[in-house]
């Protein structure tokens, strides 16, 4: 992906987290300003609201951010029928977030005012809604700007943490950027951020300053309302005007398919990828077969893996491609040991009965976990198997990412095989097979579809007990499209058409630091290899 490509395509997300950011702010706002006032002279409740606020801060944010979306989920979207997926489970992460910050320092402005200059605005026989309209919040308002400044920041900063939950914002391309080790990618994504929070930061200190000098005689009407026009302006550019100008046309030509349904042709779909290389370039490699057929396609990128499946059964996303071992173990509880056929045909059996998600068939190839070490250390060591991992394993260090040490799999692993590691380390995906090729760690759990291994000249064990299950990629289409032959015709050439070779390769072509790819361009690559075949749209 160019330079230029990449300037377009930040204008679309720059809008979409500014009105995350403004919405979290104004709600936290309305939340914690009321909730100040009530609390303000009453030391005795404030201390444990501001500690349950501050409580809060303590919960990461992408923590945060995911106990949202199934919290979302289980209220039947808030009682009002919201998605638990996106827009609704960030605000509501965000506007807790933003709250500390608004209510300490509103709570400390009120209680600031002085106490003769109460008492004197009492004399001259103002009301308590008087004396908190007319003399407290004036005189604490500077106070209380400088907490929505203080939230502001934090809000636009947090609020890149969104894109696992499927909300579009800057983070999309900080999180890809970082998977796919597009330096440039990445950061944009953070210069642009960073520019959004000093903007806001910038205009609400000249509101501040405006509201301190509105009582004053003779200034300038202009200095006062000046922040609001600016902010105006802001909004105006960001949300209104930049993603027009940068939005561009031409879809692929589409490809005519016989629909003898009479239900509606999908005309629009939204796809899912998790958080790694793969994942972005397959979703690239259903975009464009979707495109070809005249369907218009949006991509919610780096998606933790329940996310995805949850969006999926809920219809917030249309398509994705899984892999069975991930959903038989983790999903459906099932024990490994299990031969390919039959875990397949499990999963497609429990994904239709449970939740009707057809599983489409597999692309040809499987991306299984699997213990990987360095040739060199492996070689000295004895080791060929996970099995003689079982002696060592105690004076080694494993590392893992951000799921491996909570799955399943995990457990599967180290009961069949009784090992006991010194130390376990998680790292971000990207940084996993350089750890291990650095010596910071002595295994990894790797993928054995990544052209990393060969790159870094890792080996792979073999798992003589089964342990772990197989992971073919599987295609899965969510109940709204799974019926709708155009669909179906339009990824069905998928199946089958992609060896291991072949993935690693256009993996690698992503992941290494010369001559890179971007997904887009390696999926272009590896649908070179696909053929169009007479479909109905009916066919299995």
């Amino acid at each position: 992906m160019t330079f230029g490509e990449l300037v377009r395509g930040l204008p679309p997300l720059l809008a979409s987290h500014l009105e995350l950011t403004l919405v979290a702010l104004v709600a936290a706002c309305l939340v914690g300003v009321p909730l100040a006032i009530a609390v303000a002279d009453r030391p005795r409740v404030a201390i444990p609201v501001i500690a349950a606020a501050g409580a809060i801060q303590t919960i990461p944010g992408l923590a945060l951010l995911a106990l949202m979306v199934p919290l979302v989920a289980e209220t039947s979207g808030l009682g009002i029928g919201v998605s638990s997926f996106g827009f609704a489970p960030a605000v509501i992460a965000l506007t807790l977030y933003a709250i500390l910050p608004i209510l300490r320092n509103a709570i400390t402005g009120l209680g600031g005012v002085d106490a003769a200059v109460l008492e004197a605005a009492r004399g001259m026989g103002l009301s308590p809604h008087q004396v908190l309209r007319d003399v407290q919040l004036p005189l604490a308002a500077p106070v209380i700007a400088a907490g929505i400044r203080t939230a502001a920041v934090w809000t636009v900063g947090t609020a890149t943490l969104a894109t696992p939950v499927g909300q579009a914002c800057l983070g999309n391309y900080i999180f890809a950027g970082l998977q796919t080790r597009n330096w440039t990618m990445l950061l944009l994504g953070v210069a642009a951020a960073a520019a959004l929070a000093l903007a806001l930061d910038a205009i609400l200190g000249a509101a501040a300053r405006a509201l301190g000098t509105r009582a004053a005689r003779g200034a300038p009407r202009s200095r006062r309302w000046w922040p609001a026009a600016a902010f105006v302006a802001l909004v105006a550019l960001v949300i209104g005007i930049l993603p027009r100008v940068a939005s561009t046309g031409g879809a692929a030509a589409p490809v005519a398919v016989a629909d003898r349904s009479d239900r509606p042709a999908t005309v629009r779909m939204r796809l899912g990828a998790k958080n790694f290389t793969e994942q972005y370039i397959l979703a690239e490699v259903m975009r464009d077969r979707l495109a070809r057929a005249g369907i218009e396609v949006e991509v919610a990128q780096s998606l933790g893996s329940t996310v995805a499946f949850d969006a999926l059964r809920n219809g917030d996303i249309d398509a994705y491609v899984d892999y069975t071992g991930t959903i038989y173990i983790n999903l459906m509880h099932r024990a490994p040991g299990v031969p390919r056929w039959q875990v397949l045909a499990e999963v497609d059996a429990w994904l239709a009965r449970e939740h009707r998600i057809r599983g489409l068939g597999t692309l040809g190839f499987e991306n299984a976990y699997a213990l990987a070490m360095r040739r060199a250390q492996a070689d000295r060591l004895g080791i060929r198997t996970i099995a003689d991992l079982a002696r060592p394993a105690p004076d080694l260090a494993i590392g893992g990412d951000y799921e491996w040490f909570g799955r399943g799999e995990w457990s599967a692993v180290r009961a069949a095989y009784h090992l006991r590691f010194a130390r376990t380390a998680t790292f971000d995906p990207t940084l996993l097979y350089e750890a291990v090729a650095r010596g910071e760690v002595d295994v990894i759990s790797a993928f054995s579809s990544d052209g990393r291994i060969a790159a870094h000249d890792l080996v792979t064990l073999g798992d003589p007990l089964d342990a772990l299950p197989p992971y073919d990629a599987i295609i899965l289409l969510g109940r709204t499209v799974a019926d709708d032959p155009r669909v179906v015709c339009a990824l069905a050439p998928l199946r089958e058409s992609i060896s291991i070779a072949r993935m690693r390769e256009a993996n690698l072509m992503v992941d290494r630091a010369t001559d890179k790819r971007s997904p887009a361009q390696a999926a272009a690559w590896l649908l070179e290899g696909v053929r169009d075949a007479p479909c109905t749209g009916e066919a299995r």
